[in-house]
């Protein structure tokens, strides 16, 4: 099976690498894509090197499936000209999310909709990933009326140049700056653009993206904020459901389900948390408490490293369920 990871040499990339040699797939030949700059340099993958092609290149190689992590201008533009030839096209930027013909895959939530016929296939937002993982089987048991999450969310979620910003502060070094204040000891309520409603770009995604993957009926309301931390995504959830629950239950289902585990005991200060969280491919979620403000409510703590599950990971996962259409 031939591989193309578009946009190797991007953080996330580089992780989906990392990912795709730990889940040992039948790589018969890895074909790295980046820009001009990079095109000819080598990557070194499982004990190999791999030459670095362009996106015209990368088309010529027949590649069985296409990994993309460069941006939405590139998916727009490039996705469906590699899916006319036949490639498996999973997507992490946001282009295709809320297209209605293609469906929005969080493989232990609803990787059981794919089919051969799905040539284009959107990775969620990070943190849509790691919301919907615990609320799927919560959903499924109690029924839920309404989210509301507050995200605290790591800077490589904005990329390499947020990390060397925040670095640059902390060692007193004037340089570039993509976020409007310091970042190091600070806490910005922002998240990607403000759109007319005043909430941001990556408010309503978690919003729409929520919906879209477990219920249109959910009502979700989302407070994004970027705080100074390097490979973990928090988010504090507040879920109402139409059911009566029971504190046990909600820990046993989220226990069982895949991808998911449990770190809840407050006496022995044991919660997610992204240091812990970092580097690894579960989604951690803890601090679960009834709301005692509000009936059939319940409050909970979700953190996940945002370049495992919440991108590379997913996509190979995708990947995976995927290749029993290439191999047959």
């Amino acid at each position: 099976m031939k591989i193309a990871v578009v946009g190797a040499t991007g953080m996330v990339g580089k992780v989906m690498l990392q990912v795709l040699k730990e889940e040992r797939m039948n790589i018969t030949q890895l074909i790295p894509v980046a820009s001009e700059k990079s095109i000819g340099s080598t990557i070194a993958f499982d004990g190999n090197n791999f030459e670095i092609v362009g996106l015209n290149k990368a088309i010529e190689m027949c590649p069985d499936i296409a990994i993309f992590s460069a941006g939405g201008s590139v998916s727009e533009e490039w996705a469906p000209k590699f899916a006319s030839r036949g490639t498996i096209v999973i997507d992490n930027s946001s282009f295709w999310r809320m297209d209605p013909s293609k469906k929005l895959i969080v493989p232990e939530v609803n990787g059981h909709l794919l089919s051969a016929s799905d040539k284009i296939i959107p990775n969620p937002n990070c943190s849509t990933i790691q919301l919907v993982m615990v609320l799927k089987p919560l959903h499924d048991r109690f029924k839920i009326k309404r989210v509301v999450v507050s995200t605290y969310q790591s800077i490589s979620g904005t990329g390499v140049k947020a990390v060397q910003q925040m670095e640059d502060e902390r060692n007193s070094i004037e340089g570039a700056k993509v976020y409007p204040y310091a970042i190091d000891k600070n806490c910005i309520p922002q998240c990607d653009v403000f759109l007319e409603n005043d909430y941001t770009k990556e408010e309503m995604k978690l919003t729409n993206e929520t919906k879209k993957i477990i219920d249109l009926g959910i009502q979700v309301t989302a407070t994004a904020v970027r705080i100074p931390v390097i490979g973990g995504h928090s988010e504090s959830v507040n879920i109402e459901f139409e059911n009566e629950y029971e504190i046990d239950e909600v820990k046993n289902l989220l226990n069982e389900m895949s991808g998911v585990t449990l770190q809840d005991a407050p006496s022995a200060f044991k919660y997610p948390m992204p240091i812990s969280a970092h580097g690894k491919n579960d989604v951690f979620v803890g601090r679960i408490r009834r709301d005692e403000s509000q009936p059939k409510s319940l409050n909970l703590w979700i953190v996940a490293d945002n370049l495992r599950k919440g991108a590379a990971t997913n996509a190979v996962q995708i990947a995976k369920l995927m290749a029993v259409y290439v191999n047959n």
